[in-house]
């Protein structure tokens, strides 16, 4: 390679003229001849592909109205009363009411092993309650008794499982509902959410699977 200006022997490749300074013009070599043309075509993106294993279908559900809700509250009584027969009649036998009953009390003094008692089996009665709900709804299955059988769930507002302490705070929310003459449970027909009174203090949601 010449250079163009003193015209100097310049090495292949070389930048400049070693005789004058002259920059010299990078040349290229062609391509040997049968090869395959360079593409100047800017590059395509290709998705990667898709797993070869089964995706699982996204799970459909949707918010128990009222009515599902009641059914699913009858059962789930019919149960307890059947516990709570089992768990308060030793006790009722341990201290004689059925002979304190025979004997007519008269006066109010009478009545306070009355009143004792029926505390004791209100106590009994409300832990029971209080651990079915609480346990069975925070457990895998997220649902009483009652509610399994009609596949239904308890979650939070994200549709994930609650927690011991918000399902306890759930149970506790719904003497609310009871104390507003009903109308908390109401709610639970006609809210966006079909959300109980209960069901909006402690962040929950009663779903349905279909």
């Amino acid at each position: 390679m010449y250079c163009s200006k003193c015209g100097a022997n310049v090495p292949e490749g070389a930048g400049f003229c070693s005789a004058c300074g002259q920059p010299m013009a990078t040349t290229f070599s062609a391509p040997p001849a049968g090869a395959a043309p360079i593409s100047t075509a800017p590059p395509v993106y290709v998705p990667p592909a898709q797993p070869s294993w089964p995706v699982p279908a996204a799970r459909v559900v949707a918010y128990a109205g009222f009515w599902l809700r009641f059914v699913a509250w009858i059962i789930d009584r019919i149960v307890l009363q059947f516990a709570g027969g089992i768990l308060t009649l030793p006790l009722a036998g341990s201290i004689g009411i059925r002979e304190l009953m025979r004997t007519h009390p008269s006066t109010p003094e009478d009545l306070i092993p009355l009143i004792a008692t029926m505390r004791k089996f209100f106590l009994i009665i409300l832990v029971l309650e209080w651990l079915y709900y609480a346990l069975l709804e925070s457990s895998v299955w997220q649902a009483t008794l009652g509610k399994k059988a009609l596949g239904l769930e308890v979650t939070d507002l994200a549709g994930a499982r609650i927690t011991f302490g918000r399902a306890t705070g759930r149970y506790f929310a719904r003497y609310i509902s009871f104390f507003t003459l009903g109308i908390g449970y109401l709610m639970a027909g006609f809210t966006e959410k079909k959300q109980a009174l209960h069901d909006m203090i402690a962040g929950t949601l009663v779903i349905r699977k279909l």
